[in-house]
């Protein structure tokens, strides 16, 4: 299943690849907001799986499916990726096509079949008991990329176990290799009953890696995988509305909010720390990066990744003080147990929403 973004990519050669994934039964496209003309009118059919997409928010069809879940005082927040995610979500268990899903990002430049056999098989084998499986990948390249994970993350979990000792929580999250990863593997039981925020906090992986996903994970049996991918990203340093900035004000917030629910203090006085404990963690990860860098002959833009550091500050500070103002805010969507008990026939009507979107589709 692709992640939603309101372009849809996929070269010829990369389709042929998909093409001769024989396990692969079905592709749900979530193109939010989309329409033909920039992306939604893209997908289309192959002899071994059917693709169909999922627009959140553009038909008739999709206002009563957002009408029906508010009268029943299921909010589904905003229309955005997380509730395209969960329409996905749900379109693949009315399918009932499926033992597990993959989850994937559109935006991904060197994608192969190795990538998803690697995603899948922890969950697909039947003795290794895992529930889901989250991707890890090396951002490196000529120089180090994923500066949200080295810069803002792995810092910030340091200089909150720093603070508050080493809470089984934050040492859970530390000990994933690429907690953003957006390429998850789940078991369809895990997609059943498992609720994800409607904010960037879906993520914990590229982003579109903040993962609520993870931070669910102490319930579930996870693993983690090593694979090749390229994608891209765009940064708002100042603005915390935008780009990696808004990424990573919802990243700190989602982890505030778990560590809020699972007793820990969060005042005035934590947070003043550890804008200075962040700080030192980070300064020391810049010099052991630089390090890196210089003894593998990889370029080290140091004003760019101190800048970086300076942006994440000003994150945690946007990501404190709203967690202030409204603590008690928590934007995660029920889940589909939850969501079939009150509405029964919820499921076959998105089913046939979504048939009704895709006319070329055959039934399933």
């Amino acid at each position: 299943m692709s992640r939603p973004r309101t372009r849809v990519a996929r070269t010829a050669r990369d389709r042929a690849r998909t093409e001769q994934i024989h396990y692969l039964k079905q592709i749900v496209v979530g193109v939010d907001g989309a329409n033909a003309r920039n992306g939604a009118g893209r997908a289309g059919s192959s002899p071994n799986f059917r693709i169909s997409r999922r627009c959140c928010g553009t038909t008739a069809r999709d206002a009563e499916i957002a009408q029906a879940t508010e009268e029943a005082e299921l909010s589904t927040g905003p229309s955005g990726k997380g509730r395209n995610v969960w329409l996905c979500f749900g379109y693949v268990l009315a399918s009932e096509q499926a033992r597990m899903v993959a989850l994937h990002d559109c935006d991904i430049v060197t994608y192969n079949r190795e990538l998803l056999a690697r995603l899948c098989y922890p969950v697909a084998h039947p003795a290794f008991g895992f529930d889901f499986c989250k991707g890890y990948y090396a951002r490196i390249s000529s120089k180090l990329n994923g500066r949200v994970m080295r810069l803002l993350v792995t810092p910030l979990l340091r200089a909150l176990k720093s603070i508050v000792g080493p809470h089984p929580f934050l040492i859970y999250l530390d000990t994933f290799r690429y907690p953003l990863a957006g390429e998850v593997a789940m078991d369809v039981d895990l997609v059943r009953r498992n609720r994800i925020p409607f904010d960037w906090g879906l993520e914990v992986g590229c982003w579109r890696k903040s993962s609520a996903i993870a931070l669910r994970a102490p319930f579930v049996r996870p693993s983690s995988v090593t694979t090749t991918i390229t994608n891209t990203r765009n940064s708002s340093p100042r603005d915390p509305e935008k780009g990696l900035n808004r990424m990573a004000v919802d990243i700190i917030r989602s982890i505030f909010r778990r560590m809020a629910s699972e007793g820990i203090k969060l005042d005035q006085g934590l947070f003043e720390t550890l804008q200075f404990a962040y700080i030192r963690q980070a300064e020391d990860t810049l010099r052991a990066y630089g390090a890196d860098a210089a003894m593998n002959g990889l370029a080290f833009p140091r004003h760019e990744e101190e800048t970086a550091v300076a942006t994440f500050g000003r994150s945690i500070r946007e990501a404190a003080r709203r967690h202030v103002e409204d603590p008690m805010l928590w934007p995660l969507i029920p889940n589909w147990n939850r969501v079939e008990s009150a509405l029964p026939t919820f499921l076959d009507e998105l089913r046939d929403a979504v048939r009704l979107d895709n006319p070329l589709e055959s039934t399933d």
